[in-house]
């Protein structure tokens, strides 16, 4: 069993696409408009098995704009990462050890959605 999808409630489905396309670097998975008044976007991070999917017209979108707390982007590097985001406009908060090497550095999507850069110790290289 994997995770291959999250909903990720959003106002404004184009600017949600360059944001996270433009600024993220998430490749542009779908994009279509299968019956009138509905839209499915599925965008995914580079690396990444799961994606996030937003859109129009489905009862799976209809969450507040900006409600989801907390999607973590796991990377090998969190300085770089972070850089490479602030270089494309992001405001992501400085780094934070919270812990047993743990780091993260948050910021949030237009909408309000908040995502956390983590980088782990143990997942590096190989086993990245």
């Amino acid at each position: 069993m994997k995770l291959e999808l999250v909903p990720l409630p959003v106002a404004d489905v184009d600017r949600a696409k360059a944001f996270y396309v433009d600024r993220l670097g998430f490749h542009a998975d779908v994009d279509v408009r299968p019956a009138e008044g509905v839209r499915v976007v599925q965008l995914t991070p580079p690396g990444s098995g799961c994606s996030i999917g937003f859109g129009t017209g489905l009862d799976v979108y209809g969450a507040a704009p900006g409600s989801v707390r907390g999607l973590h982007l796991v990377v090998e590097d969190i300085e770089a990462a972070r850089a490479e985001l602030v270089a494309h406009g992001v405001d992501v908060s400085p780094v934070v050890d919270v812990g047993g090497g743990v780091l993260y550095a948050g910021f949030a999507d237009p909408d309000g959605n908040t995502l956390t850069l983590q980088q782990m110790p143990w997942r590096t290289g190989d086993a990245f």
